[in-house]
């Protein structure tokens, strides 16, 4: 009750964020982002345990996807980012088919490498993606009369994106296929003898944590209305992603929200206070947290809490 009256405080907030910090609007949108593409990740890499360095692939498929359609053909963008997360959930279907006989670190090595094939397809394809050039967003159609590229439209855009896929998450984690999804993570060979088929749950998490990732991916290419390869289908952008969740709490609802805020306002106070010295201040505060808080900001949190309740009922 407490924390669904938090969030709702906090959604508040958000919705008037715009009003009273309107010159800080570029880095809340890619903080909501960068949230939402964490929390993607993490139904397959906290959830189904499947840890992914290769989401920026989804990222990229999702921005192309709607600067192609609206741009060559003038499709709305709205049906550009709905063919986006189509393409994304068909690659993780023949992404996991190959792959999920890989286990450990070289299903991660595996998705570094796809990432990089697509990088190089998006380079090499210059009929379709303009190559290394990059591709231009220049034009939208306006739903509703709104201007996708007005900054405040791509924030509150960010918003609702971030909200649908932390609402979905929470729902997924109390219903059927969140358990089975943990059930996974925590012993496949368990989970089978229990009935449960682990490639078809590794399957559906990976196509939704594609789909949900290339909707952010969307977004992200009307905010930055160009597009390069070598910047979207970016290992450290992935790397980026998986370590926001890992950092917030893999296997939490809002684990990836608290990682994506650490980590942005903590580079953008850096930036500004030590202007030599912030990436190494910054690489050693995500030490610290990975040493300290191994299960991640939320996860920690809720580990101390439970053992301080069963602390208390055992005292009694």
């Amino acid at each position: 009750m407490r924390s669904g009256i938090f969030l709702a405080g906090l959604f508040i907030a958000a919705l008037f964020y715009p009003l009273i910090f309107p010159n800080l609007l570029s880095i809340a949108i890619y903080f909501l982002l960068l949230a939402g593409w964490a929390t993607s990740w993490d139904i397959l890499g906290g959830w189904a345990g499947q840890v992914s360095l290769g989401h920026a692939a989804f990222v990229g498929v999702g921005s192309y996807a709607l600067a192609i359609l609206a741009g060559r053909y003038g499709i709305a963008p709205w049906w550009g980012a709905l063919a986006g997360m189509a393409l994304s959930a068909a690659l993780a279907w023949v992404w996991g088919l190959v792959t999920f006989r890989l286990r450990g670190p070289y299903f991660t090595l595996s998705t570094i490498a796809i990432a990089e094939i697509l990088r190089l397809v998006a380079i090499e394809e210059a009929w379709l993606t303009q190559g290394a050039e990059g591709i231009f967003i220049f034009s939208l159609k306006s739903p509703f009369g709104f201007d996708l590229f007005d900054r405040q439209v791509e924030y509150y855009t960010a918003l609702l994106y971030l909200a649908a896929v932390v609402g979905l998450v929470a729902w997924l984690a109390r219903g059927k296929l969140g358990y089975q999804m943990r059930a996974v993570r925590e012993d496949e060979n368990s989970s089978q003898a229990a009935g449960i088929d682990p490639t078809r749950i590794k399957l559906i998490a990976f196509m939704l944590s594609g789909a949900l990732t290339a909707l952010g991916g969307a977004i992200y290419g009307v905010y930055l209305s160009y597009l390069e390869p070598h910047d979207i289908f970016f290992l450290p952008l992935s790397v980026q992603i998986a370590l926001t969740a890992i950092i917030g709490g893999r296997g939490t609802p809002f684990g990836p929200l608290a990682g994506a805020f650490l980590l942005v306002v903590a580079a953008e106070v850096f930036r500004n206070a030590f202007a030599e010295a912030n990436l190494l201040i910054y690489g050693v505060l995500i030490v610290l947290v990975v040493i300290f808080l191994p299960r991640g900001l939320i996860g920690s949190w809720q580990h101390r809490a439970v053992r301080r309740r069963y602390a208390r009922s055992a005292r009694g």
